[in-house]
Order: structure tokens, then sequence, then C-alpha cells
């Protein structure tokens, strides 16, 4: 039978805006064609577009969730 299930866990997450100080936090690298970035996640390199949302789950591990992808699937918590 198939059931539904909703995540517990809670992430923290950033708009990636191409700064300095972001590509230095993340480990950033300038991948060139039009604007993209590169990030290694745990599934390998990841390419990285400002406006992404770079996440960090419940063991310090990032993935990049596209910004209406993001929109849909999270809300703030204060």
């Amino acid at each position: 039978m198939l059931h539904k299930y909703r995540k517990t866990a809670l992430i923290e997450a950033e708009q990636f805006d191409g700064s300095d100080e972001m590509i230095r936090k993340y480990h950033i690298k300038y991948y060139s064609p039009g604007d993209e970035y590169s990030f290694y996640t745990k599934e390998g390199a990841s390419i990285l577009n400002i406006g992404d949302w770079i996440a960090t789950g419940i063991d310090g591990e990032h993935w990049r969730i596209e910004p209406d992808i993001f929109k849909r699937t999270y809300e703030r918590v204060n």
C-alpha cells in the first residue's frame, strides 16, 4: 500500500549570490559557460547558478536546489 511521508529534519539554506564570501565558504569553482559555477556534493560535482539555493543537511552535507523547487518545497522557520 502506498503511503505519504513528510520530511521531519530541518535544513539550513541560503541563496547563492556569486559573492566571494559564499565561493570561499562552499569551495565553489567558476565553471564558465553562462556564469555557471561548480561545487562538490556527496553525489559528486554539481553545477550551481546564481539564484540557486545551497542547502545544508543534518550531517553537514550540501546540495543545490533550483529556486522554483525550493519555493514549492520549503518554508522558512523562525
